[in-house]
């Protein structure tokens, strides 16, 4: 047995009433909570070595302490299996890096969230999902561990709309955003051994990002023509990523991959290809907003990729002729992964 320190509340035992509580309390997203019995949480917290009291993080903007049990009470009522918790762990702990930048992330009046990409062997052993229809729905694995983080995100951290969390118009990934990526249709190193990792190391990353946007071309026989795709929808002005510069992320349907790797791209050469064209033509801009940003006219068109080391690339996704790209809260986030133990 495990020893628990948070508080115990009794409630009939009634769905609908449970349901009600949750809601008048804050405690909930929205959408139906499963109730963290002390027996479920136990049976959470012992897929962990941690102690229960081990604090994660602290997280903004309450900076709260996400200790191991209040991330297993969190994660009970989002649905999860108690062998997802070590990758909602891990994820947390990434979260807190300074270069994640978790406090802007979660104050911001941006849509973005931070989307988890778990790679190595757990993903398999969890079920996670890499191929069709990755983003959702449909997976427990991704959809309940997203859920749990942005619950922890609620109910540690304060990142309530209107309150902490003063994203003007929000985004659907603010409820669960988490993904696998799809290792086995990836001609190229998958994310975690470019990052230096193992392939039979299992981590997970996390990015600050906005929704999915994506990249539909059926038509592109060469690497060239589908990079050119790519890159006049990356060019937009809208995102962060076009005034703040920082770190973005390229999210490649393994038949657009594939074609990419048989004309011989490697991810560096996708990464400086897209450095050198996907850029915003000036007159996209008004002059205020270049002045504000910038502090001047720019020379010439602004790159979206501002170095090539600034494009995370993986592979995504089933059949179909589709990438996605996700742009970032710009220049104040960093992706960040961490070794899911």
């Amino acid at each position: 047995m495990v020893r628990l320190e948070a508080q115990r509340i009794e409630l009939p035992d009634d769905y609908d009433a449970i349901q009600s509580h949750y809601l008048e309390q804050g405690w909930s997203d929205g959408l139906p909570i499963t109730p963290p019995t002390p027996e479920r949480v136990e049976a959470m917290l012992s897929t962990v070595s941690l102690d229960p009291q081990h604090v994660v993080a602290q997280l903004p903007p309450n900076w709260g302490d996400a200790t191991v049990e209040r991330l297993a009470i969190n994660a009970v009522m989002a649905g999860c299996l108690p062998e997802y918790l070590p990758v909602i762990v891990a994820g947390v702990a990434a979260m807190s890096a300074p270069d994640f930048n978790l406090y802007a992330i979660q104050a911001t009046t941006h849509s973005c969230a931070p989307l988890f990409i778990v790679n190595g062997p757990i993903r398999e052993k969890l079920g996670m999902n890499g191929s069709s229809g990755a983003y959702g729905p449909g997976w427990r694995a991704n959809a309940t561990i997203g859920r749990a983080v942005r619950l922890a995100l609620l109910n540690i951290g304060g990142g309530y709309p209107g309150v902490g969390d003063m994203s003007t118009q929000g985004a659907p990934s603010k409820y669960t955003y988490c993904i696998a990526e799809n290792q086995e249709a990836n001609p190229w190193e998958p994310l975690h051994v470019e990052r230096g990792f193992a392939p039979d190391q299992s981590t997970v990353t996390v990015v600050g990002g906005e929704p999915p946007h994506n990249i539909n071309d059926h038509t592109g026989a060469t690497a060239e023509e589908i990079l050119t795709i790519i890159a006049g929808a990356m060019a937009v002005t809208g995102a962060n990523n076009a005034y703040t510069a920082g770190e973005t992320l390229l999210a490649l349907g393994p038949e657009h991959a594939a074609t990419m790797a048989t004309d011989g791209f490697t991810k560096a050469e996708i990464r400086a290809w897209l450095h050198r064209h996907a850029r915003v033509p000036l007159e996209r801009y008004t002059e205020a907003t270049m002045l504000e940003r910038f502090g001047q006219i720019p020379d010439g068109p602004v790159p979206m990729v501002a170095t090539p080391e600034d494009l995370a690339i993986i592979v995504l996704g089933g059949p179909g002729k589709h990438s996605s790209w996700v742009p970032t809260f710009g220049g104040a986030t960093r992706s960040v992964t961490r070794e899911i133990g």
